[in-house]
């Protein structure tokens, strides 16, 4: 099997790494949440049949994509940042030489140090998908409302869960803890209902609030210090520190942000290295919204 490696754009695309990182970086300057949302497009590519670049597929009638299930719809975004950072990447490689998986992986590691989060080499290579999972997109992404035993089955690492440090979520998913879960600080929870009243309707439902308080545009440990204080929107985010068997994981990354951007680093890693299509599998999309 075909591995993937750092350097296998040297000679046919050397320019790729600083093209991605630029175009990222503006992105980010026009909406700071960008940086959030594009490492969020990547865990949700990687979980469903590994980082193929399936959820930059639009659905069609024929096809229903990975976009429209339970946990992307309303929620995955920055499909646009991808097809545009993908033309400028094959403009300066004189041609679709990189796969849009790849870009989607550059991409959200550019965002990480953006946001002030660490740095760590990408091993590159992926081919992208002919086709979306989405039956897998279906059973294989963490839900909001997840256990500690289903999350820890499939995350493996609580380090994964600090990419919370950065991003929003909305009122429809956070409404339920807000105004029913306990273990949740009660100034915390009502600071938060005047916006996200108890009942659904489509105004409230899309309004957001930052998933860590402290820094939501800033990569860093306050998310584990949130965690702790029980100032969190989401529920899959307070069950690793709740009683459990992470919570000594929790205070660790709480206590040391050095220890966290490390453990960090090397999960994304190997969340990208989640059984890439290599070799003469798959293609190298020339868009990324559709197969070639």
């Amino acid at each position: 099997l075909a591995q993937l490696s750092v350097g296998f754009y040297a000679s046919t695309c050397p320019s790729v790494f600083d093209t991605v990182r630029s175009a990222t970086r503006s992105a980010i300057n026009r909406e700071a949440r960008m940086g959030a949302s594009l490492i969020r497009l990547f865990f949700h590519d990687c979980f469903v049949n590994g980082c193929d670049g399936g959820i930059l597929l639009v659905d069609t009638t024929e096809v229903p994509g990975e976009q429209s299930t339970l946990h992307n719809a309303n929620s995955v975004r920055g499909f646009e940042v991808i097809d545009n950072i993908k033309t400028q990447v094959d403009r300066a490689c004189g041609g679709s030489v990189v796969s849009c998986a790849d870009i989607l992986a550059i991409a959200a590691r550019d965002s990480v140090v953006e946001l002030g989060g660490p740095s760590y080499s990408i091993p590159v290579g992926r081919r992208d998908a002919r086709a979306p999972s989405r039956t897998q997109a279906e059973s294989d992404l963490p839900g909001f409302n997840e256990d500690l035993r289903l999350l820890l089955s499939k995350f493996k690492m609580v380090a994964l869960s600090g990419a919370h440090t950065v991003g929003q979520a909305q009122c429809a998913v956070y409404r339920e803890r807000i105004w029913n879960d306990t273990n949740i600080d009660p100034r915390y929870a009502e600071s938060l209902r005047g916006n996200c009243p108890s009942t659904a309707d489509p105004a409230s439902d899309r309004v957001l609030a930052p998933l860590d308080p402290q820094s939501p545009n800033r990569f860093g440990n306050s998310y584990f210090q949130a965690v702790i204080n029980r100032r969190t929107i989401l529920r899959s985010d307070q069950v690793i520190f709740d009683g459990g068997s992470t919570d000594n994981i929790v205070r660790g990354y709480s206590d040391s942000p050095a220890t966290f951007s490390t453990d960090f680093a090397n999960a994304m890693v190997k969340m990208g290295n989640l059984s890439p299509l290599t070799g003469t599998q798959g293609e190298i999309r020339r868009d990324c919204k559709r197969p070639n």
